[in-house]
């Protein structure tokens, strides 16, 4: 097969994913800081992103399912699969590359039929998503289990809500109830939360320069940043208009550079007339209608811009939600195929 470079890529900074994890270890106090890799590492790659957090000490991970789980066998890892186990997964489960997360009654029945070794458990305090009842508990449906990790998760620890000590107090009200050595809570707003680390924390969008909350703003790295070419730069004279549906017209003569990115990539339609990109420290304005594989710019600040140079977009995960009207996780974990994964160290 030809290798051809890719004319758009993710740039990716290890050593900013790595420091993100240790300031969300560090602020777990006293619990262990797991990692979740799941959906190909917020689309970043669940195999890079594990193997760099393994080798800082990160010694928990969790996918979705054990088509993920998989992937990542061959780095010898502690993996979770949150997930459960269906009986399709039975064989892999049995493997012993992952342990399940149990969440339902018949989970937890089709994991003691098969002899009911090392798993963890998922409870629901309030989320009413997975997860077995307080009440499955107290009437002995997880006797007997090999249970590593008691978990629930948090609906609301990005917002200042009561619903959040709702659940930490349903959840630790569970303390001494199972055989689990460890219990887990908190995610990624979780940790900054005061008392609810528990004994292992479940970090995800902040490891990959998300922010979940005021509190971890100044102290989280942008980890990925999209960079593309440059296709073509034209002039378009003043009353015309640019992209689909005619959304941009020129008031001046404008300098217009079209770019090799789209929503096909991930670069959404909310970024039209609002995204941002840099050329050096130039910031440019995303103009007209995004579009699958298109985007224009104005780089009337920019005049040395031209075919074949390359363009960074918005890096500030928050930001770029705010412009777009996308979370943050939708903005990484739809970040698509052509774009090549590029690591920094």
């Amino acid at each position: 097969m030809i290798d051809i470079p890719a004319p758009l890529r993710l740039r990716l900074d290890s050593d900013a994913l790595v420091q993100n994890w240790r300031t969300l270890d560090r602020v777990s106090g006293t619990a262990a800081c797991g990692a979740a890799v799941k959906a190909n590492g917020y689309g970043l790659g669940a195999i890079e992103v594990a193997r760099r957090l393994a080798q800082a000490g990160c010694r928990d991970f969790f996918v979705s399912n054990w088509q993920e789980a998989a992937e990542l066998a061959p780095l010898g890892l502690t993996v979770s699969v949150l997930h459960g186990v269906r009986d399709e997964d039975m064989a892999a489960a049995a493997a012993g590359f992952a342990r399940p997360v149990l969440n339902t009654p018949t989970q937890v029945a089709r994991w003691k039929a098969a002899g009911g070794g090392a798993c963890d458990v998922m409870v629901d305090t309030g989320m009413n998503r997975l997860g077995v009842s307080a009440a499955d508990i107290a009437d002995g449906l997880l006797d007997t289990l090999q249970i590593d990790t008691l978990m629930s998760h948090l609906a609301c620890a990005e917002e200042d809500s009561p619903m959040n000590a709702v659940q930490r107090d349903r959840f630790a009200a569970l303390t001494g109830t199972t055989s689990a050595k460890r219990m887990s809570l908190a995610n990624s707003a979780g940790i900054a939360l005061d008392g609810y680390a528990f004994d292992l924390t479940r970090p995800g969008l902040a490891l990959y320069g998300g922010v979940p909350c005021a509190d971890l703003a100044d102290v989280i790295r942008p980890v990925a940043r999209i960079e593309a070419q440059i296709l073509q730069r034209r002039r378009v004279p003043a009353g015309q208009t640019v992209g689909y549906n005619a959304t941009w017209t020129a008031t001046t003569d404008t300098e217009v550079a079209i770019i090799n990115l789209g929503y096909a990539d991930g670069y959404f339609r909310g970024f039209s007339d609002r995204g941002t990109a840099m050329i050096g420290t130039t910031g440019l304005n995303v103009i007209g209608r995004v579009s699958m594989d298109l985007v224009a710019l104005d780089v009337r600040l920019e005049p040395s811009a031209n075919e074949g140079d390359w363009v960074t977009f918005e890096t500030d995960l928050a930001s770029a939600s705010r412009a777009s009207g996308m979370s943050q996780y939708e903005l990484l974990t739809s970040l698509g195929r052509r774009l090549s994964r590029c690591w920094r160290g």
